[in-house]
């Protein structure tokens, strides 16, 4: 072969050799960034070439799949009370993409997880459509619907837990949406879209999770359960060091309390009738850094607490000074918390001081049924020793049973809360959030741990409080899990 040949045939197979690698590179190593890329319109397609699996509640699916007209996305979502289970499912658009289970939980919906192969190899075989797999909550149906209803035109959120188990047995928030409304791709798909997205009532915010709120004097039971931890306080009904007026630490303003006598009032009557000087007090003595480790102990500062949908983090400030922290400790400056937070601060109590991970995916299921995983309880931390928390269980139950959450009881059940009207807005001028915390015992245990968080209502101003707006939503909770148990 003469040198010219030569030279071109050696040229051919370097430009063979680098079609080879670069053929090779694409499909291994870059498949997977490739296949999953938004402007890779086949996958979007193929997403919706057959029936979504659904996601389960008791038994019954609250999702489901119809075939479209005029579009090459086969099928499209449907919601069975869309607004009601929204904070639960989120939405699978195929214009707008997904969110919370449906999107965290693609995978097995739409038959591609890994753990579906075997599936998918048989129905090679056999002829057999490709199925979705299902996704089974933990959730309550009752609770659920006891919790949306409740809070009906107020906007708020309500998150109920199993203490035992931390399986989270309600999520509602308000004003909610419908998923169905543009789960699809035409015209009137996005001019729902675009309704909500811009709308200043946040409905696509699941309140629950995602929104925190200053938690008011739902926090003074952490602030208890800190004092009896770190020994400020050993008898709840001794009196304690408390003068009335109070003057924050740093300052010369008097810290004001709603009602009742407060000066050096006993762990379980300030509590009974909320005294902010005794909590405030108690808040500075334990000092920032030990209210602190028992607040993280409870989950706050956490910002890894998925239940597969990731939570917002609770605040509880690491920096602030001691009137901050005076503050702080009855519920006010900078704390801050999601309903699920507060929910776990109850669930930890009601379940004598061990706090459960909160999780609602019980199982991931094959389209035959088979379970591909199942979730077991995960004890998360223990922010009180039981016999301390026998003590918050005793306090909380007073304030039911003889002081402030008296719209909480139920006949012939141990019911435990605290009420919370925490201030916000420059100079506390925003309408005050309504807030409760509670939990039911048996003798079976404890089977819910409730909070609600009413943001904002119809009611006057002096009208808003947490036992006369969020501890009736709290209690029907509460009445419809033991009701399903029976």
């Amino acid at each position: 072969m003469n040198k010219p040949l030569r030279r071109i045939a050696i040229f051919c197979g370097l430009l063979v050799l680098a079609l080879l690698v670069r053929t090779n590179w694409l499909q291994y190593v870059q498949a997977g960034e490739l296949s999953t890329r938004k402007e890779n319109r086949r996958v979007q397609i193929a997403q919706y070439a057959q029936e979504r699996g659904n996601i389960i509640v008791g038994g019954k699916p609250i999702t489901g799949s119809i075939v479209t007209d005029g579009s090459d996305y086969k099928y499209k979502r449907t919601y069975k009370d869309g607004p009601m289970w929204a904070p639960v499912t989120g939405y699978a658009s195929q214009a707008f993409g997904s969110t919370q289970l449906e999107k965290l939980e693609d995978g097995i919906l739409t038959g591609n997880d890994d753990r579906l192969f075997f599936d998918r190899t048989i129905g090679m075989f056999t002829g057999e459509k490709k199925q979705g797999g299902n996704v089974i909550t933990t959730l309550n149906a009752a609770a659920q619907e006891a919790a949306y209803k409740g809070l009906g035109d107020n906007k708020g959120a309500v998150a109920a837990i199993d203490p035992r188990t931390g399986a989270i047995l309600a999520l509602a928030s308000a004003p909610s949406y419908d998923p169905s409304r543009f789960a699809g791709n035409s015209k009137n798909d996005e001019k729902a879209w675009v309704e909500l997205k811009d709308s200043k009532d946040k409905e696509l915010t699941n309140r629950a999770l995602r929104e925190t709120y200053p938690p008011g004097s739902t926090f003074k039971v952490v602030t208890a359960a800190a004092a009896l931890e770190h020994g400020k306080v050993s008898d709840i009904n001794a009196p304690t060091d408390t003068p009335d007026p109070y003057i924050l630490p740093l300052s010369s303003r008097e810290l004001p309390n709603s009602h009742g006598d407060c000066k050096n009032a006993s762990l379980n009557e300030a509590l009974r009738i909320s005294c902010n000087t005794v909590f405030a007090k108690l808040g500075d003595d334990i000092t920032r850094d030990k209210m602190l480790e028992t607040a993280e102990k409870f989950g706050f500062n956490n910002d890894k607490v998925d239940t597969p949908v990731r939570a917002f983090a609770s605040v509880y400030d690491k920096e602030m000074d001691r009137g901050g922290n005076a503050l702080s400790s009855i519920g006010q400056f900078n704390t801050a918390a999601t309903p699920l937070q507060m929910a776990m601060v109850a669930a930890a109590i009601a379940n004598d001081g061990k706090l459960m991970k909160p999780y609602m995916v019980e199982e991931l299921t094959a389209p035959n049924l088979d379970v591909l995983d199942k979730q077991d309880p995960e004890e998360m931390s223990r922010p009180l020793s039981p016999e301390n928390a026998q003590k918050v269980q005793e306090m909380m139950v007073n304030v039911v049973e003889n002081g402030t959450g008296g719209n909480a009881r139920i006949n012939g059940v141990t019911v435990g809360g605290k009420t919370g009207t925490a201030q916000h807005g420059e100079g506390n001028k925003k309408r005050p959030y309504a807030w409760f915390i509670s939990y039911a015992k048996t003798s079976e245990g404890s089977p819910v741990a409730v909070a609600v968080v009413i943001e904002d209502s119809a009611a006057s101003r002096e009208d808003i409080s947490g036992g006369g707006l969020a501890a009736p939503v709290a209690k029907a909770v509460m009445k419809a899990v033991l009701d399903s148990r029976q």
